[in-house]
């Protein structure tokens, strides 16, 4: 028996692990299940993508299963190379967001610090002048 089942799953270009469970169901029908596992995806989204389920006897699994799972695992794969970037792409706009909002805090506290040496500044001015009104009232 000479098969190509494995240079076909090679060929068929998807990131991840492909799980495969195959149960005997009644009358000659087989169940295939087949899920595509990408560890290197951080999104918890990825776990809620259903497997894809087949039913059929042997025969039929064998002349259209590839031509069957290869779109949509190819999609599947895509969703989550799509979500691993999104998800970079999101942790990069937070460290840039983090940095910019120590920009801002430290401009603020140089603003407020130059109010407060210019509130300081009139109050002393206020000071002096008051001093020179009573000296010259005195």
């Amino acid at each position: 028996m000479n098969s190509n089942f494995f240079n076909q799953i090679r060929q068929m270009d998807i990131s991840g692990d492909l799980h495969l469970t195959i149960a005997k169901s009644t009358e000659g029908i087989l169940v295939v299940s087949v899920m595509l596992k990408n560890e290197a995806c951080g999104d918890n989204a990825k776990n809620i993508i259903p497997p894809l389920n087949l039913r059929g006897t042997a025969e039929e699994l064998d002349s259209g299963f590839f031509h069957t799972i290869t779109a949509p695992m190819q999609s599947a794969s895509g969703l989550m190379a799509d979500m691993e970037s999104f998800m970079k792409q999101l942790e990069q706009v937070k460290m840039q967001s983090a940095k910019e909002k120590q920009k801002a805090d430290a401009q603020k506290k140089q603003h407020e610090a130059k109010d407060k040496r210019f509130s300081d500044a009139m109050t002393k001015a206020e000071e002096l002048e008051n001093r020179a009104d009573s000296v010259r009232l005195g």
